[in-house]
């Protein structure tokens, strides 16, 4: 069945000598895979392999078949141009990261359009914004809404119990965030994306957070692997 939908592509990696296999986010139809046949020689088609950069934007027209294979596209292109995203270093070792996040998280071929909004929106702001040290921090955050396991919003306790996902007066398990680090966690769950520049972390507790919001989605979604470039993010954002 063919069909038009906005996609984001997650990741891409070499078939053979001159192909692509690459997995995208769409609108319409959830995780999608790819078979880019001929692309990284070819001059002269409509696709372009630079289209299928990890978060790249795209609408595509696309040939979709039974589910656990892989598809073809006909058609491709960018529809939100970034003009940073690609070419800060920074924002560059931000995108690597989560595209190995999304690659693990992302595995259901089904309509999550809030989601598939959530990431177009989220994206968007971190290519046209410059202050974006705790950006991956907050993406983590609220991409446990459309994962089905966002943190209890009762603050009062002063633990909160990663394996329980709420705020406890006493841990249940040896997975917990106490403090100080309770206290940038639950400014966190009271910040958008607008005001994130008014949290200042340095970067022992920028890493503290971002390794506990790792080992939080670990715990509750079997499927992830923590992505082998968080110790360049680590390295970046000192």
């Amino acid at each position: 069945m063919q069909q038009k939908t906005k996609a984001i592509v997650i990741n891409s990696i070499k078939y053979a000598d001159t192909s692509l296999i690459t997995h995208c986010y769409t609108e319409e139809l959830g995780i999608k895979s790819y078979l880019l046949k001929g692309i990284l020689t070819s001059k002269k088609g409509r696709l372009k392999k630079a289209f299928f950069q990890p978060l790249t934007q795209l609408e595509i027209i696309a040939n979709h078949n039974n589910k656990g294979h892989l598809n073809s596209i006909k058609e491709a292109r960018i529809i939100n141009h970034y003009q940073s995203l690609h070419t800060d270093i920074r924002k560059q070792s931000i995108t690597l990261f989560l595209s190995e996040v999304l690659h693990s998280c992302l595995r259901e071929e089904e309509t999550n359009q809030t989601l598939f909004q959530y990431l177009e929106t989220s994206l968007i702001w971190l290519d046209s914004h410059d202050d974006i040290a705790n950006f991956h921090l907050l993406f983590l955050l609220h991409l446990t809404k459309y994962l089905g396991f966002y943190p209890e919003v009762n603050h009062k306790n002063n633990f909160f119990d990663l394996a329980e996902g709420k705020f406890v007066t006493k841990p249940t398990s040896k997975y917990f965030i106490q403090s100080p680090e309770i206290n940038t966690f639950k400014i966190l769950l009271g910040t958008s994306f607008d005001t994130l520049q008014n949290i200042t972390l340095n970067s022992l507790q920028r890493q503290k957070i971002l390794d506990m919001l790792i080992q939080y989605i670990s715990l509750h979604l079997h499927t992830f692997k923590t992505p082998k470039s968080l110790s360049v993010l680590h390295s970046i954002f000192k």
